[in-house]
């Protein structure tokens, strides 16, 4: 048994029980088996059905239609254990043509590499500058097209740990699951990372592979981890959901 339990919370009216239970069998593997050998974290996943109760004391993954539901059914930062909770907005991925299993696979992988959403790396080119970047495993390579599928489900390509470790050089390790990228910091088309310029005083902001001015949808969603890094801790609210069971349509989309 891995010593972190994940309980995967289906309240999407877009997503039918059968194909998040499919979903979460897959991602099951993907940690096992291709993320626990590159990052040294493994995770035991359990799926809970649309209305049941999540076992106490695991952290959670809960597959929601967007944002406003999330606040509706009282999904905040934290576990009403404090423990971590990552969000995938299933009903707005299909509205925008994106797979969903793709964000949870991101969300899942990026909660068990970084789940205080703390961590970061710091490259200092020289003594009067310096650059922080977030330490998350899926951004640059996030994009669908760069995934890839265990039994028919599609999840997201991930950077190795090497990805971070500005002294390799070019093809002389392995930086992402897929072998697509070829140097550290390299981003894929659709990718990005968070930067946060320690000079600057600008905060923290995202550099994409475009390298495209700010468009209104690279501003964070609620709840998603690139808005809670910006959110400062004391302001980190435990989650409340509600316990009693929803009337759900039929899928319109499976996995």
């Amino acid at each position: 048994m891995a010593n972190i339990q994940i309980s995967v919370i289906n309240e999407s009216t877009a997503v039918s029980d059968a194909d998040a239970k499919m979903a979460v069998a897959a991602l099951q593997t993907q940690v096992k088996r291709d993320f626990a050998p590159a990052w040294g974290v493994d995770a035991d996943l359990t799926f809970v059905p649309t209305g049941d109760t999540p076992a106490a004391g695991t952290w959670w993954l809960t597959i929601l239609d967007n944002s406003d539901q999330a606040g509706a059914l009282g999904y905040h930062d934290l576990t009403p254990d404090g423990l971590p909770l990552g969000k995938v907005f299933a009903g707005s991925d299909i509205q925008y043509g994106y797979k969903w299993t793709v964000t949870a696979s991101h969300e899942l992988l990026e909660m068990l590499g970084d789940p205080d959403i703390d961590l970061t790396v710091f490259v200092q080119p020289d003594n009067n500058s310096g650059t922080l970047y977030a330490y998350e495993a899926c951004d640059a390579c996030e994009a669908d097209q760069f995934g890839y599928d265990i039994n028919g489900i599609t999840v997201s390509d991930f950077v190795f740990p090497a990805w971070f470790e500005t002294f390799r050089q070019p093809g002389s390790t392995q930086f992402d699951f897929q072998k697509q990228i070829q140097q550290p910091l390299q981003l894929l088309a659709g990718g990005y990372i968070g930067v946060f310029d320690v000079t600057a005083g600008t905060g923290w902001h995202q550099v994409t592979a475009e390298k495209t001015p700010f468009r209104f949808e690279m501003r964070p969603r609620l709840g998603r981890r690139r808005e809670r890094r910006n959110t400062p801790r004391h302001h980190w609210v435990r989650s409340a959901p509600a316990g009693k069971p929803r009337a759900r349509g039929r899928a319109t989309q499976g996995a």
